[in-house]
Order: structure tokens, then C-alpha cells, then sequence
């Protein structure tokens, strides 16, 4: 039987061949309606490129890397599971790495992790600083993902950190909440998210009117369950009273409602809590948990738009986001 050709899927479309080739290459422009009924169509037929072939026309192997801080946290696990579908939607393959937010993995990483086979590295950074990045002396085209660190030199897609961080914090002032605890300050590395988030939940009390209480801002080691724990206990231990909590992620929020649970304080009848990532353990949880939502679709799109441009265009790409309202702040318990 003979090999599925561009022609062939293109027949199936009842588009041109070019117009296959731009869906499958990331070059040129195609609706996303088209780019769609294209990626369907490859599948229908059983497309396959010859990987060699391609390499030698293109001067691309049809691989990229992700590399993420931690893959056991949820977040990343599915950031990585939708990069990979929207690339093998475009016919390229992901070789995921994980840096445990260490800077000498990450500068290896962003060097090209010795690998030349690779068309791009798309790298989300907990401590590389801008000037570890300025002096990249690897040409593999690299785009950055979530953390700001200051550089104009790369590809930099994230959510406004600050924005998001404000909605949260605003939306728990909506359901009547006065008493705000942030929980995910961090005095410690290079940790700009935090910071970000610190500074919208500072804005939307500032903005209502509610003078900052410092005692109500929790700092915490990690971004992990057992952290949200410990900073929730404390505030029962402290005698803080919130009527809310903006937990700076998903997790954080987790652990910080187990402890509420254990401890007879009814969420969110006598505490409120929102989180951030909208992770899919979020929508199981008791009460399911509200979240910022980021655009994780348009996110992953545009890192491996970016990834194969050429060149590459830098500066910052921010993507949208919403608020998902369930359980844990007075919404639908869906």
C-alpha cells in the first residue's frame, strides 16, 4: 500500500497541498478552524513524514524540548500532557525534561541540552536569572514559559501573574469576604511568581480600600500540599480569623482546605478559599475549588508558534485567563 502523501490529505480537506504543509511545518498562517480539519484529516489517513527527508528539505528534525520544574506537581503535568497534544496535533514530537528548579539544570538545559536533533527549547525557569540568559551562548531557538525574570533577548508566554493574583483576591471580596489571608509569600530564591501574585492581592485590597494586614500574608517554603497545610494551621493557631484565603496555587489551596476540614471550619461557610492553576484535582475536591483559570490552550499555542518562527520574535506574550467559581467560594459545586 502506498504512503499517505500531502497531496492525499489535502484531497481530503479540499485545500492545496502548501496549505497541509504550512499546518504540518508551523509555517505560514491558517485559520484554527483550518488547522483542525487539517490535523483531522492527517490522522484520517494515517500521514506519517519521512522524519529524514525533512530534516534535509527543512533543516528541522521535528522534535522539541520542554523542560519543567517539578512533572509530580499537577500543573506542570498537565502543561506538559497539552503540550504534546497540540504538537503531535502539528507532527512534532516532545522530549519532556524536568529541572527540579535547579540553575545548573536549567542553564545546561537552555544550552541545548547537548542535543542538536532539537528545533527548539521551550524552558519554564524557577532560577536562572536574566544575565544567566543573556550570556546563552547555544543558537537553538528557546522560548521561556511562566516566570518573568527581566529578559527582552527570548520568547517569553505567561499569564499576568498581577492581574490574575487582583481578580482572585477581588473576586473573594465580591462573595463579602474583608478578612483576607494570602498564603504563598516567599522570602526566599528567585521565586518572581510569588512576588507577582503577592503584589495583585495587595492591589485589590488597596483598591477597596482595606488597609494590608501583614499578619494575614503567609510565607511558605514550597508550592505543595503539606505547605498550604502548615500555613492554614497557623492562622487557626494564631487566632488570625480570615474570612478568606487566596491561596498563590492550587495546592497550596488543597492543603490549606484539608486543615480547615480537620480542624471543623466549614469552606466556605466560615472561611472562603480561591487558588490559582485551576488543576483538574481542584474540580473533584470538597467543596470543589474556585481558581484562576490561565489559558493553557492558548498558552502552549503560542510557545510553539513562537518556537518555530523565524526568528523567534522576543519580548512578552501574555495569555488570557478566567475565574473558575465552584464550592469553595459560595459557587456551583459542579
Amino acid at each position: 500500500m502506498a504512503r499517505p502523501t500531502l497531496k492525499d490529505v489535502a484531497d481530503r480537506v479540499g485545500v492545496s497541498a502548501k496549505t497541509v504543509s504550512n499546518v504540518v511545518n508551523g509555517t505560514g498562517w491558517v485559520t484554527a478552524e483550518l488547522r483542525e480539519r487539517v490535523q483531522v484529516a492527517l490522522v484520517e489517513v494515517g500521514y506519517r513524514p519521512n522524519a529524514a527527508a525533512r530534516q534535509l528539505r527543512s533543516g528541522r528534525s521535528g522534535m522539541i524540548a520542554l523542560a519543567v520544574p517539578e512533572l509530580s506537581q499537577p500543573y506542570f503535568a498537565e502543561l506538559a500532557a497539552s503540550l504534546v497534544r497540540e504538537a503531535q496535533g502539528r507532527l512534532i514530537t516532545v522530549l519532556v525534561n524536568q529541572t527540579d528548579g535547579l540553575a545548573d539544570v536549567e542553564r545546561k538545559i537552555s544550552e541545548g541540552i547537548g542535543a542538536t536533533a532539537v528545533d527548539g527549547i521551550i524552558l519554564s525557569p524557577l532560577a536562572l536569572s536574566a544575565s544567566d540568559l543573556e550570556g546563552r551562548r547555544d543558537s537553538t531557538p528557546l522560548v521561556l514559559l511562566g516566570e518573568h525574570i527581566g529578559t527582552s533577548t527570548f520568547p517569553h508566554v505567561t499569564v499576568d501573574n498581577t492581574a490574575a493574583a487582583k481578580a482572585a483576591t477581588q473576586h473573594l471580596l465580591s462573595i463579602g469576604c474583608r478578612r483576607i489571608a494570602a498564603i504563598g509569600a516567599q522570602d526566599h530564591g528567585p521565586n518572581e511568581t510569588a512576588l507577582l501574585r503577592l503584589a495583585g492581592y495587595r492591589a485589590a485590597l488597596e483598591e477597596a480600600g482595606i488597609p494590608v494586614d501583614e499578619s494575614l500574608i503567609l510565607t511558605v517554603d514550597g508550592f505543595h500540599r503539606a505547605d498550604g497545610a502548615r500555613a492554614a494551621r497557623t492562622i487557626l493557631g494564631t487566632g488570625l480569623e480570615p474570612d478568606g484565603i487566596f491561596a498563590f496555587n492550587d495546592l497550596l489551596a488543597l492543603g490549606a482546605m484539608h486543615a480547615l476540614s480537620t480542624a471543623n471550619v466549614r469552606v466556605p461557610d466560615d472561611i472562603a478559599v480561591i487558588g490559582f492553576d485551576d488543576i483538574e484535582e481542584g474540580q473533584y475536591s470538597t467543596p470543589t475549588l474556585s481558581s484562576v483559570s490561565p489559558n493553557t490552550g492558548e498558552l502552549v499555542a503560542t510557545a510553539i508558534d513562537l518556537l518555530l518562527a523565524q526568528p523567534p520574535e522576543p519580548g512578552m506574550h501574555t495569555v488570557g485567563f478566567t475565574i473558575a467559581h465552584r464550592g469553595s467560594t459560595k459557587g456551583p459545586a459542579q
